[in-house]
């Protein structure tokens, strides 16, 4: 094909002042592109997004109502539950807030009817918590309910599904071999047990085997292993069976943009995590 004919330079050929005209628009197009690049957005802010929810205390209050989810229970002592440990029960953050201000003025829990007497716990509440209020005396060697006093001795009957090894797990009906050493590691993984409902969790013991063993087997909560959510890194986190890796990295995020996390209700309130994923990972957690 002859590029110099005549009709072919006048349909498709540029003239100089075309080819200079497109040249320069080039070039300003180029430097527009480099300049996005080059120079940093410095006047660019992070968007916090918490300010853009609610934040008062009746509002979280009623976030971590016992109304809006099932509340796990379990054993209690109202002397030295933290606050997240009284919400994950199913109190409101009011109501753990004058639990805990009332023992830093030097109140004392000596029987389960004294809970009756902070202001916000009503009858329905009451009744709900005390069958798990366990009250342990000064001296340490008994605890009291309202069905009265547990000896130590009948304590040492059941076994500590916090402590036991191997050995002493197979010892319970319906356990042998297998489900011993998936009990210990499923400990390990959660931080320790804080209900005996728990075990529901551990691969391949059913409801039979739970029947069996729920009357002989007790959780002691006092050392609990704690993750300290201000500095656990991703793997850590991730460990946990409560967590998956979206919880994980949701959490890591809001951390970063926030500086530090306070408490669970943060998290409940930013929708960092679920209603009721808070209230089960809480007792695992430490601020």
């Amino acid at each position: 094909m002859n590029i110099n004919n005549k009709p072919f330079r006048e349909w498709f050929g540029y003239s100089r002042r075309e080819r200079r005209s497109t040249f320069i628009l080039i070039i300003i197009l180029i430097i527009i592109i480099l300049l996005h690049y080059i120079i940093p957005l410095e006047d660019k802010e992070l968007v916090d997004f918490s300010t853009l929810l609610p934040s008062s205390d009746d509002v979280k209050d009623s976030l971590v109502s016992p109304t809006t989810y099932m509340a796990r229970l379990y054993k209690f002592d109202p002397n030295s539950a933290s606050y997240d440990t009284l919400t994950a029960l199913g109190l409101s953050g009011k109501q753990a807030r004058t639990i805990v201000s009332y023992r830093k003025k030097g109140g004392i829990f000596r029987q389960p009817s004294d809970l009756k007497k902070v202001y916000g716990i009503d009858e329905p509440t009451f009744a709900r918590l005390t069958p798990y209020i366990s009250i342990e005396q000064r001296n340490g060697r008994s605890v009291r309910t309202e069905k009265g006093v547990i000896s130590d001795q009948r304590r040492r009957e059941k076994i500590d599904l916090n402590s036991a090894d191997s050995a002493t797990l197979v010892r319970l009906p319906g356990i042998g071999q297998v489900l011993s050493p998936r009990i210990i590691k499923y400990r390990k993984l959660l931080g320790g047990f804080i209900s005996v409902e728990q075990l529901k969790e551990v691969y391949g013991l059913d409801e039979a085997k739970y029947k069996l063993i729920e009357e002989r087997v007790f959780a002691d909560t006092s050392n609990l292993q704690r993750i300290y959510i201000n500095g656990a890194g991703f793997n850590e986190l991730s460990k946990h069976p409560y967590l998956n890796r979206y919880d994980v990295q949701s959490i890591i995020k809001f951390r970063v943009l926030k500086g530090r996390i306070s408490d669970m209700g943060e998290l409940i309130e930013n929708k960092v995590l679920s209603e009721s994923k808070a209230k089960r990972i809480s007792p695992y957690i430490k601020f």
